[in-house]
């Protein structure tokens, strides 16, 4: 296949480890006392309307310009519809994520790849057919929303529970093809690895790191989940578990990405996810931050020196 490369961009530095800057709990957990690098920033949750005059909802603005000045801001995006099949200047990324990730500051833009349209009612946990004919798709949309973000456009593995018909890959052949030829980036969901390999038999965690590119990965995701239906699922609901410390450990001993980022949040994936809140799930997102900084810290103590520094000056 002819390669299709995007705008070419540096790795961005190393930024250390933060959180997503979650709303659905904000009614009960103090996101803005914690000790951290930066938020990771829904840009769903943000964007105003596409039927109405505004990229950002009013008072999601005035939120994000109080977040600015605690400390950097990151740009995640989940529905922007970048992989599915309507025109790409049409989609929710194109309308109104790339101008909001510009506003915040942002060095580089995550993105699920998912398939999506304008309904935005069967994406989560749609991941695309791992094939040469969709990498090859993607690949083409994928270097144009970077050019036009005009930053690194990282691209987030997905939590699956049924596999996509018609795939001649798995999802770790399928991301590496996806860079190499888009010439962008990976953000690693390391729960949602765990996650399948749970879910799938003969899923190899070990052979994940292996495959991907590594030196692509500019983000990393830390969650938890939880069994329901007989199924395990990426709830982002509970304590990070060991086989993800694990991972987290295997992949900081080969690589260097740019930033951490953990994530709790309430109830938008299923009814039954469980309710955080109160002192108890307070203290476990607190003892996962710490863990978090603390493993980030013994594998680059020189970046985490430097990070004081800057922040001291």
């Amino acid at each position: 296949m002819t390669t299709v490369k995007a705008a070419t961009f540096s790795k961005p530095t190393p930024m250390g480890v933060g959180i997503q800057y979650n709303p659905e709990i904000l009614d009960w957990f103090p996101f803005e006392e914690l000790d951290v690098d930066f938020f990771e920033v829904l840009l769903d949750n943000v964007m105003a309307p596409l039927d109405g005059p505004h990229i950002i909802k009013p008072a999601s603005r005035k939120m994000l310009e109080r977040l600015r000045t605690k400390c950097p801001l990151l740009a995640h995006s989940n529905y922007g519809c970048d992989f599915g099949f309507s025109p790409l200047e049409e989609t929710a990324a194109v309308r109104r994520h790339v101008d909001i990730a510009k506003t915040i500051g942002s060095p580089w833009v995550a993105d699920h790849c998912f398939y999506g349209d304008e309904s935005w009612l069967d994406i989560w946990s749609s991941p695309v057919q791992f094939s040469q004919v969709e990498v090859e798709r993607c690949a083409v949309r994928a270097a144009r929303l970077q050019d036009i973000y005009g930053m690194p456009l990282a691209h987030e593995n997905a939590a699956y529970y049924l596999a996509c018909p018609g795939a001649e890959m798995r999802e770790a052949e399928f991301m590496a093809r996806l860079v190499e030829h888009a010439g962008t980036y990976l953000h690693l969901d390391l729960h949602n690895i765990y996650t399948n390999s749970v879910n799938f038999a003969g899923f190899d965690l070990k052979n994940y790191l292996d495959t991907i590119p590594l030196d692509r990965v500019i983000a990393v995701h830390l969650a938890g989940g939880s069994w329901f239906g007989g199924i395990y699922h990426d709830w982002h609901d509970s304590r990070i578990p060991p086989q993800v410390w694990y991972l987290y450990e295997e992949l900081l001993s080969r690589t260097m990405p740019s930033a951490i980022i953990l994530e709790y949040q309430g109830q938008a994936h299923h009814p039954d996810t469980r309710v955080l809140g109160g002192q108890e799930d307070g203290d476990m997102i607190r003892e996962d931050l710490a863990r978090a900084k603390s493993i980030w810290c013994r594998h680059f103590p020189d970046a985490a020196v430097a990070q004081e520094r800057e922040v001291s000056l």
